[in-house]
């Protein structure tokens, strides 16, 4: 493929429970530091802190069982902050409404989304009545600076085991102006060595994307000789011929969303880095508006196209995220990863 760019490394940092007062300070105060961390200017810095304290003074108000992630997102010449808030609360049923100025009554996430989209660069916010609400917000060094990036064609997210600090699981995004290749990696076990496993695979996906997914699979599994190795599996979506070539290793499980129905990609089985009898790949169709998603097993897969999210209107980071608040549900390490190429 000519013209390959990868999307920026993402870097979950971490998830932190918004149920209590005590616990909107400490978001805030997580969220400062990691923008100083990557030279954020102090006006900016508390720009940051007055949203997230926004965002999580609504999430004890009016949400149960609120959680805000943190994120890091790296590109070639600057850095983001990103949050994203989850919730099993009311849900809103008048998302307009709920972000005007000065609107704050219960089933809404009250007083301060509008704020926190006018201090955010993007801001983005999904909700289904009875089942939570999504936000997600990305903060560049400047309010007003355009991008250097296009993700919203993809995103994933993921969630660490228990208390750990290190999640086994990644993905990487690749694209060419008619491609999009996605590939989620689940490292065996949990913690320092199943990341080392998971962060090898996203370096040589991002070292050299090229070839059928069959060939990225097999270099992927060369390269994990040694490690504990892991599930892998890459997705590459035509944007023209709207099909995708799927190529699984062992327990990524991958679909189609299209027409209100899911549509399930096939894995081989296999480890990659130790075994591996069969490495082929399966073809797809994906038609216009549809939704190509990978997870690792750390989600359940009984799970539909109705999960929760608005697959035509949400970005990918929301889809994602909604997925794992209503599939996550196992205990194990969990990434998502969504393709929305339109």
């Amino acid at each position: 493929m000519s013209g390959v760019s990868c999307l920026p490394l993402v870097q979950d940092v971490a998830w932190l429970t918004v149920e209590e007062p005590a616990e909107v300070g400490r978001a805030r105060r997580a969220a400062t530091s990691l923008a100083e961390r990557l030279g954020f200017a102090a006006t900016r810095t508390a720009e940051i802190g007055l949203a997230v304290t926004e965002v999580g003074t609504n999430l004890v108000k009016h949400a149960e069982r609120g959680v805000v992630l943190l994120r890091s997102v790296r590109g070639t010449r600057e850095a983001a902050v990103e949050i994203v808030a989850v919730d099993r609360g009311p849900g809103i049923a008048d998302l307009g409404l709920a972000q005007q100025d000065g609107q704050s009554t219960t089933g809404t996430l009250g007083v301060g989304l509008g704020a926190v989209a006018r201090l955010a660069s993007t801001c983005a916010i999904t909700s289904r009545v009875g089942s939570g609400t999504v936000l997600t917000a990305r903060f560049l060094p400047s309010a007003h600076r355009e991008p250097e990036w296009d993700d919203e064609i993809a995103a994933g997210v993921t969630r660490p085991f228990g208390g750990l600090e290190m999640c086994g699981d990644a993905y990487a995004v690749c694209r060419t102006p008619d491609r999009l290749v996605l590939m989620v990696c689940d490292g065996s076990g949990h913690g320092p060595l199943a990341a080392a496993a998971s962060g090898t695979a996203v370096r040589v996906f991002r070292d050299q994307p090229t070839g059928s997914p069959e060939e990225v699979v097999r270099r992927i599994h060369g390269a994990l000789r040694g490690t504990r190795g892991g599930a892998v599996a890459v997705a590459e979506i035509d944007l023209v011929r709207r099909t995708a070539r799927f190529c699984g290793l062992g327990n990524i499980a991958a679909a189609v969303l299209a027409d209100g129905r899911k549509h399930g990609m096939i894995s081989v089985p296999g480890v990659a880095g130790h075994h591996a009898r069969t490495i082929r790949s399966f073809d797809y169709a994906v038609p216009d508006g549809a939704v190509v998603v990978l997870h690792s097993d750390g989600l359940t897969e009984r799970w539909g196209a109705d999960h929760g999210s608005d697959l035509a209107a949400d970005t990918p980071l929301l889809i994602a995220a909604t997925l794992l608040r209503e599939a996550g549900v196992r205990n194990d390490d969990a990434c998502v990863l969504v393709g929305k190429p339109g």
